[in-house]
């Protein structure tokens, strides 16, 4: 049973190559403007999204306010991957490690190799928080380096495990379906449909969650 709830994450099509990875494309398909004559409402909404996280990252990020256009692309990519997920027969790629971790990682190993180049001292005293005692000096360094180590782990973790989650929950309850009576399924399927309103919530706050965590990755090797 457990293999047949995890078969939707499987990465390979029948003919064993894994074409459902070009999924991660369908949304440039709908974000070109070349396709609209006039602005259209998608193309509003896009804006003003767009603007709204460009005054929240300014902030976060100080003087380096030119990064944010990478940031929204960021968040524009995750969310696309995840809202389309939700989608019948569509493959959900920030589900797998192998998609997360490839942005995680990337992104924390430059913001490292930038703060201990060129600020070497201030990597080392973000090491020791003001105001440690002496005597616990050489434990907190161990423990900030490991909080440090881990947090590409952390965030591709973090947003695979709540993809998962909750396709698998409704998948769960997709399944009790047929055994149960015409009074349960109606109500099977108004609680699908506000796990489906949960579900396209959580789309948005990850890559919301995962942006906002990159940012503050970053500013601290500033």
């Amino acid at each position: 049973m457990m293999m047949n709830l995890f078969s939707s994450f499987d990465p390979s099509s029948n003919f064993n190559l894994s074409l459902n990875w070009l999924s991660i494309f369908i949304g440039m398909i709908l974000l070109p403007m070349m396709f609209w004559f006039i602005p259209s409402r998608f193309h509003m909404l896009w804006i003003k999204l767009f603007m709204k996280l460009h005054l929240e990252f300014k902030i976060l990020m100080n003087k380096n306010q030119g990064g944010t256009l990478m940031f929204i692309s960021l968040f524009s990519m995750l969310m696309m991957n995840n809202f389309l997920g939700l989608f019948p027969y569509i493959f959900t790629s920030t589900s797998h490690m192998t998609f997360t971790l490839t942005l995680a990682l990337p992104l924390w190993l430059s913001f490292m190799i930038y703060g201990w180049l060129k600020n070497t001292i201030h990597m080392f005293a973000h090491l020791v928080p003001q105001g440690t005692p002496p005597v616990l000096m050489p434990f907190m360094v161990c423990i900030e380096t490991i909080s440090n180590i881990i947090r590409p782990g952390t965030l591709a973790i973090r947003l695979s495990a709540n993809m998962i989650a909750g396709h698998l929950l409704m998948t769960l309850l997709g399944n009790t379906g047929p055994s149960l009576s015409y009074m349960m399924i109606n109500i099977l399927l108004i609680v699908q449909i506000l796990l489906l309103i949960l579900e396209s919530a959580v789309t948005i706050i990850q890559a919301y969650v995962f942006s906002i965590l990159s940012i503050l990755y970053s500013s601290e090797v500033n």
